[in-house]
């Protein structure tokens, strides 16, 4: 048996070696505050080669706050990652993809400041503009439920529909009151609204499938923007845990963003597509809450 005094002596020196390695610094990682150099802010991005993150990492520190960007490859990780911890923020998704994910998760994540809308625009390779479309035309959109949605509103906003009462924030195509309306709406798979722009009066189109069908997003249309009312559930979010929303440094972090250096990038990044928004915490979580109401 080993000799226990000889074992308080070792737990005395042992703890004394640790107060003094506290004392001097030897803790700083697990003690220092976030945002120090010792202990930034993880923030999870899909696309971290993206001009803006440089630029915004760069402005940060000079504000004090050093942050480490984490990238992601799969849409489908940032938000566990966040809610399990591994994370402090994350900014990769719109407000409809994070209240599907917490209602599917029964996750309460929370949305702290907007970045950007990415306009969902209408084509056309018969007509130059939205008044030459026909009464009885025909409307190509995407038929998944995200850019379905969207898709609907945009022909609203555009003029070409009318939408029943209470279609809510996330209507289909059985909402539309198709006696106020001008033209009626074909559902295909969102790769196929670019092969039916030769069969129909014009198509929304998913900016996704612009480039390589050879369009331009200032072709269209028709496009929503960051002031959009149908975009209010596409806009663009930084997200922390619930417990966090008020964090100040995490704040701060959504003030620098919008620092023009950042937003220059972010439109750089999006060929000049992107629609800068800047809802307070407060109106983006109202959002988020009527969201995933009616997801219920």
């Amino acid at each position: 048996m080993k000799n226990p005094l000889r074992r308080a002596a070792a737990l005395a020196a042992s703890a004394v070696l640790a107060l003094t390695l506290a004392a001097c610094g030897g803790g700083a990682n697990a003690d220092a505050a976030k945002g120090s150099e010792d202990n930034p802010v993880k923030i999870g991005v899909v696309g971290s080669s993206d001009p803006q993150w440089p630029v915004f990492k760069d402005l940060a520190e000079k504000e004090g706050i050093y942050v480490d960007i984490q990238n992601f490859s799969d849409y489908n990780q940032p938000n566990p990652a966040l809610a399990d911890g591994d994370l402090d923020l994350n900014q990769f998704q719109h407000i409809l993809y994070l209240a599907q994910y917490n209602e599917a998760d029964n996750q309460d994540l929370t949305p702290i400041g907007a970045t950007a809308v990415y306009p969902l625009g209408l084509y056309s390779q018969k007509h130059t503009s939205v008044e030459e479309i026909p009464q009885g035309g025909e409307i190509a959109i995407p038929n998944d439920v995200t850019n379905q949605a969207r898709a609907l509103f945009v022909l609203q906003e555009a003029g070409l529909i009318t939408l029943k009462d209470g279609a809510g924030v996330v209507p289909q195509p059985a909402d539309i009151d198709a006696a106020a309306s001008k033209v009626k709406v074909t559902p295909v798979d969102a790769n196929q609204t670019v092969v039916a722009l030769d069969s129909v009066d014009a198509s929304v189109v998913n900016n996704d499938f612009l480039k390589d069908a050879g369009l331009d997003a200032n072709d269209a249309l028709f496009a929503d923007s960051a002031e959009s009312e149908g975009a209010r559930p596409y806009i663009n979010v930084w997200v922390s845990r619930a417990e966090d929303a008020d964090n100040p440094t995490y704040t701060k972090l959504v003030e620098l963003f919008h620092d023009p250096s950042v937003t220059e990038a972010v439109k750089d990044a999006s060929g000049g597509t992107a629609s800068i928004a800047d809802q307070p915490a407060s109106e983006l979580q109202d959002i988020l809450t009527e969201v995933q109401g009616s997801l219920k």
